[in-house]
Formats: C-alpha cells, sequence, structure tokens
C-alpha cells in the first residue's frame, strides 16, 4: 500500500529548512564567458581624426595596420589620437616596430592635405625601419 505519512513527513520537513541556491558555478560560468569574448574581440584602432581620404581605383583591403598615422588637411600629424611634431614620428614608430617587429603602418592623408607632407611623414616612417606602409584610400569606381 501507499505510505502516505511518511512521505508527508519528509515533505514538511523539507518546507521547514532554507532552500539554498549555490551561486559559485553560475559566477565561475560567466568569467568563463567574459575571457571568451575578451579573447576572440577585435578590435578596430584608428588615427583619431577625421580624415576623408582620396579615391583609387587600385584600392585593395589590407589585414589590420598596426599603426595609424593621420595627416589632416592643414598639415597636422596624428597618432592614437595625440597631435606629434614631424621629428617624433621617427621615434614613436621605431618603438612601434621594437615592440611589434612585423607590424604594418598606415598612412591616412587627407585628399586636401600637402603632398609634401605626407611625403615627410613616409620618410620617417622609413628612416625608423618600417618596410610594410601602406596608405589609406576609399576605393573609386573607374
Amino acid at each position: 500500500m501507499f505510505r502516505v505519512g511518511s512521505s508527508l513527513g519528509s515533505i514538511n520537513r523539507q518546507e521547514n529548512e532554507d532552500a539554498e541556491i549555490n551561486m559559485a558555478p553560475l559566477i565561475d560560468m560567466i568569467f568563463i564567458l567574459l575571457i571568451f569574448f575578451l579573447v576572440t574581440a577585435t578590435f578596430v584602432r584608428e588615427s583619431g581624426v577625421e580624415i576623408q581620404r582620396p579615391e583609387a581605383a587600385s584600392a585593395e583591403a589590407k589585414d589590420a595596420a598596426g599603426i595609424f598615422i593621420a595627416v589632416t588637411q592643414d598639415g597636422g600629424i596624428f597618432i592614437d589620437k595625440n597631435r606629434v611634431d614631424l621629428r617624433s614620428v621617427r621615434g614613436i614608430v621605431e618603438q612601434f616596430l621594437l615592440e611589434n617587429p612585423a607590424g604594418a603602418v598606415m598612412l591616412e592623408a587627407d585628399r586636401n592635405s600637402i603632398t609634401g607632407r605626407m611625403v615627410q611623414v613616409l620618410d620617417q616612417c622609413r628612416m625608423a625601419g618600417a618596410e610594410n606602409i601602406a596608405v589609406s584610400t576609399v576605393r573609386g569606381d573607374s
């Protein structure tokens, strides 16, 4: 037969005890997800200033560069949102190449910038030892 009395007794004992949720596995899972997203995330780096890039029919997509150097319309030079002097470009690029020997340099020159200024920046990058230098453009319709 059924043991009604014994099963009711065990239910009453369970109601009297406090229910407890173990939070450790939940916290562990949240940390694992956080680490997963940080490891797989890609971070976009930019020079930090608004540049109107020139058009080029032969423009190609390249892998992400390591350091972005922008030359604005008025001839200003920006690296990582900081305005720098032409003389400091070489040192900054040398330091970058010491930390990332296979790193690339991306020059972003405004379409109305002075060509001579961009060539000066390019020259400083080459004197710093950069071999992988690209000029950022927009693909034009030709």
